[in-house]
């Protein structure tokens, strides 16, 4: 069975860091890219970050860019996130997804629409 489990979010304030972790189950990173997402309040699903399967190429979105960094470990199966310099407006539910049914899987895209494995989301707020 196909899972993606999220976890490490919380509340932290300004210019301070969060590590999120994407465990995998029921299929194994060594074939599938891990894309990260966020969902504001009011505001549509967005691409964050993203780790190919093969060669572990990291793709972020402009707005995370310096701040943000993938990372995976194929032995745990687990996808990171570390996020450093948080700003308030990177407060959002943080989601991992993979692209399980796709023949290219191990490629990251940066649509949501690409992706049709989704993990349960974790809370991230900046605030003071």
């Amino acid at each position: 069975q196909v899972q993606l489990v999220e976890s490490g979010g919380g509340l932290v304030q300004p210019g301070g860091s969060l590590r999120l972790s994407c465990a995998a189950s029921g299929f194994t990173l060594d074939y599938y890219a891990i894309g990260w997402f966020r969902q504001a309040p009011g505001k549509e699903r967005e691409g964050v970050s993203c780790i190919s399967s093969s060669d572990s190429a990291e793709y972020y979105a402009d707005s995370v860019k310096g701040r943000f960094t993938i990372s995976k470990d194929n032995a745990k199966n687990t996808v990171y996130l570390q996020m450093n310099s948080l700003k308030p407006e990177d407060t959002a539910v943080y989601y991992c997804a993979t692209r399980y049914y796709s023949n290219y899987g191990g490629l990251c895209r940066d649509t949501q629409y690409e992706y049709d494995y989704w993990g349960q989301g974790t809370q991230v707020t900046v605030s003071s």
